[in-house]
């Protein structure tokens, strides 16, 4: 599985961001998907995951409330929704494909991250 994040950028505290992980090769089929970030100089942080179904998600304190994770099957895209973004959110966002699950060690597809940065 090859996945590839985008959608990150530059935004006001406040503001908005989609992210989207899309994967390529083979599907989805049967993984969870993450979305997890890093801030210079601090560890990957886990944000939320969705199972393949997409009946299930689990998020981190950090993310509850404001972002949403999403799956839509025919694209074969994972979405997260950011919304009230701070400045603390600044980071490189990754979507990785495994077990369901909030351990950066257990996913088994990476992708390349996208940056998002949040201006004060």
């Amino acid at each position: 599985v090859q996945l590839q994040a985008s959608g990150g950028g530059l935004v006001r505290t406040g503001g908005s961001l989609r992210l989207s992980c899309a994967a390529s090769g083979r599907t989805f089929s049967g993984y969870a998907t993450g979305w997890f970030r890093q801030a210079p100089g601090k560890e990957r942080e886990f944000l939320a995951t969705i199972t393949w179904s997409g009946g299930s998600t689990y998020y981190a304190d950090s993310a509850k409330g404001r972002f949403t994770i999403s799956r839509d099957k025919a694209k074969n895209t994972v979405y997260l929704q950011m919304n009230i973004l701070k400045p603390e959110d600044t980071a490189v966002y990754y979507c990785a494909a495994g077990p369901f699950g909030v351990v950066a060690a257990d996913m088994d597809y990476w992708g390349k991250g996208t940056l998002v940065t949040v201006s004060s």
